[in-house]
């Protein structure tokens, strides 16, 4: 349990298909032409990802798609071998063809959306995950959900499948890795101290909060995994999936487009051909036709009298013209005394991760500097994170969008917040 940050073995099982999925794909159906090497390299191909051997299987998985291109089996073999060797976008284009294939393929769809969202396709892995609803466990789709960016969605998920009496501590701990991507530290410690010892859900919480700052999107994915993202150009274009060629109709051999009578042709008489008199063409020299150019002459067009005494010109006086109106533009938002209130953290350093991501999700925060400042709530201290210095109008409406994207926020009056402190060092945008 301590490997892959206690993220669902379930759902990470689900994501690569499992080790006892993996090897009995290797005898799945074979190509219609009947290539007995197919099944072989695809056995091949598993045994090489029961290794954790992720580059070797991608080469017996790509030959032996090469071989049954329509073979849905081999190509999610081809596609879990691309996440295990760290290739999401060659992953993504494999699941795909496997969808197309088999459209009920829940397993490919959860493995999609993984691999979507490991190459920042947020918004394709949520329609995949939501497109496929049906197929996909909660406690599994919840978890995906929270890493495509929907961590309220996700924890909506995850929370309905915590509170069967059959839930597992597997269900437990992701809807705490769900909670802790949201930023609410102190339930995520609540719920992963269920089934842990204290000393290790402070270790997970730290692990948590690496997990939930990546550098990039391939990182969380990877982690999740636990492979090494590589730089991927995609999957072999020969082994894209082509649609069978629409079956071409041939006219029946009983039914000509031209009935011809069965009647022997009257004898031809030969006509003699007469080659045509050569006929003499007289060659005539054309004159080429010489340009000639008029005589040159000068025209001078006379000036009216009136220009005969032309005065120099009065100065014109240029008149500045007046400043122009100034538009206030939508991104501008009037300064005001309200804030709007993104959350209350633990400290400012699991403040500073929430705003790493929120800001990411959102891009219209870009213009706003956080805000932060500490508070005491019932004898326990915490780090409030706002934007602000807004009129009121703006503050709504900045909210209502952070709300539209699947966050949490509320609209306060100032309550002495000041640029928090890992935005002091001179590089951020002031504070409003």
């Amino acid at each position: 349990m301590t490997n892959r940050l206690l993220v669902s073995i379930g759902l990470a099982t689900a994501m690569l298909g499992g080790s006892l999925g993996i090897v009995a794909m290797g005898t799945g159906a074979v190509a219609a032409g009947g290539d007995a090497a197919a099944p072989r390299l695809a056995a091949k191909a598993a045994a090489m990802l029961g290794k954790d051997k992720g580059v070797q299987a991608v080469g017996f998985a790509e030959q032996a798609v090469a071989l049954a291109p329509r073979d849905a089996s081999y190509r999610a073999l081809l596609g879990r071998a691309y996440l295990q060797a760290g290739r999401f976008a060659s992953a993504t284009q494999a699941f795909s063809d496997v969808l197309a294939l088999d459209p009920a393929d829940g397993r490919a769809a959860l493995n999609l959306a993984l691999a979507q969202t490991a190459t920042g396709d947020w918004v394709g892995a949520r329609g995949t995950l939501t497109a496929h609803a049906e197929r996909i466990a909660p406690a599994d789709r919840g978890l995906a959900l929270a890493l495509a960016g929907d961590p309220a969605g996700g924890i909506a998920l995850l929370a309905q499948a915590a509170r069967d009496p059959a839930a597992t501590a597997t269900v437990r701990q992701n809807l705490a890795l769900a909670l802790a991507l949201d930023g609410r530290w102190i339930e995520a410690r609540s719920v992963a101290s269920v089934d842990m010892a204290p000393a290790l859900v402070d270790q997970r919480l730290v692990e948590w909060a690496a997990f939930a700052r990546p550098g990039n999107a391939a990182q969380q994915v990877a982690a999740l995994l636990k492979v090494t993202p590589v730089e991927d150009r995609g999957q072999p274009v020969q082994l894209a999936l082509v649609a069978p060629a629409d079956p071409v109709a041939v006219a029946a051999a009983d039914a000509p487009l031209v009935a011809v009578a069965a009647v022997d042709p009257a004898p031809v008489e030969a006509v003699q051909t007469i080659p045509p008199a050569p006929v003499q063409v007289a060659t005539v020299e054309v004159p080429r036709p010489a340009i000639s150019f008029a005589p040159r002459r000068e025209i001078v067009q006379a000036l009216p009298t009136a220009y005969a005494k032309l005065a120099p010109a009065a100065p014109v006086r240029m008149q500045t013209a007046a400043a122009p109106a100034r538009i206030q533009t939508a991104s501008a938002p009037a300064k005001g005394n309200y804030y709007v209130q993104l959350g209350a953290y633990e400290n400012a350093a699991v403040a500073r991760d929430a705003w790493t991501r929120i800001s990411r999700h959102v891009p219209r925060l870009a213009g706003h500097a956080p805000q932060g400042m500490r508070a005491t709530i019932r004898g326990n201290a915490y780090y409030r994170l706002s934007v602000g210095g807004l009129a009121r109008a703006d503050a709504t409406g900045l909210c209502g969008t952070l709300r539209a994207s699947g966050g949490r926020c509320f609209v306060r009056a100032h309550a002495g917040e000041q640029l928090a402190v890992w935005a002091r060092g001179g590089n951020q945008v002031a504070a409003r």
